[in-house]
């Protein structure tokens, strides 16, 4: 996660979408100032920092009544505010008004069948893996981003979701209109090529298969207009 007061941007960064290349390459733009969270393993390139900064705590207050459980004050202030892949709604909690409603806020997003084999074929190199894609599927431990840029009420609180198929022309037109300098080509990090089986996401999916993440992702399906 990424906030430059110079660009004025906040950059939210979801999962299996290009998020760690992208953040390598927006914190070169960022100084002192700035909030750049921690990656894990580190990048060359990359400099954390201000993550650990105090948020608002009137907002944070306020936020907590609305539904939360209300923490301590001394919770408040052990507290990390900035993670790597803090939401949209958490930012907006930490932030000043002033600058949640003057600065872009962006993330991407990615086809959600194409996404979740992905990260299927990432869940295989853990120490318990699912055995099968009907397994992981039926599992419920699904790569949602849907969450990470909208409210608990399901309104999204960012100004763009890019496409990761379209990820380099939207992204770099975006900064662009931010006046960002060209940075040079987006170099996506495979993070070890999970994915053995090149096949079409459409090859592998059963009609059944294909329903179950119809319905998981529909949120974003509706907002991106993606289809199988």
């Amino acid at each position: 996660m990424i906030i430059s007061h110079k660009y004025r941007f906040i950059f939210i960064k979801t999962r299996k979408t290009a998020g760690t290349s992208i953040e390598v390459m927006l914190s070169s733009l960022c100084d002192e100032s700035d909030v750049c969270t921690p990656i894990y393993p580190p990048e060359i390139g990359h400099v954390s920092r201000n993550y650990k900064g105090r948020w608002s705590l009137g907002n944070e207050i306020s936020r907590q009544r609305n539904g939360l459980n209300l923490k301590s004050a001394t919770d408040w202030l052990k507290s990390r505010p900035f993670r790597n892949h803090s939401s949209a709604e958490d930012v907006k909690s930490r932030v000043s008004v002033s600058i949640w409603n003057s600065y872009t806020k962006f993330c991407v997003d990615r086809n959600p069948w194409d996404k979740t084999l992905s990260h299927f074929h990432m869940c295989k190199q853990r120490s318990n893996p699912p055995k099968s894609f009907t397994e992981y599927l039926s599992a419920k431990e699904l790569c949602l981003n849907y969450p990470l840029y909208s409210d608990r009420h399901g309104k999204v609180l960012v100004d763009r979701v890019l496409r990761y198929e379209n990820l380099e022309s939207e992204l770099f037109a975006l900064l662009d209109e931010l006046g960002v300098p060209h940075l040079g080509a987006l170099q996506v990090n495979a993070k070890g090529n999970y994915r053995k089986d090149r096949r079409h996401y459409r090859e592998v999916y059963s009609d059944k298969q294909r329903a179950i993440v119809e319905q998981e992702f529909a949120p974003e399906i509706a907002l991106l207009g993606y289809q199988f």
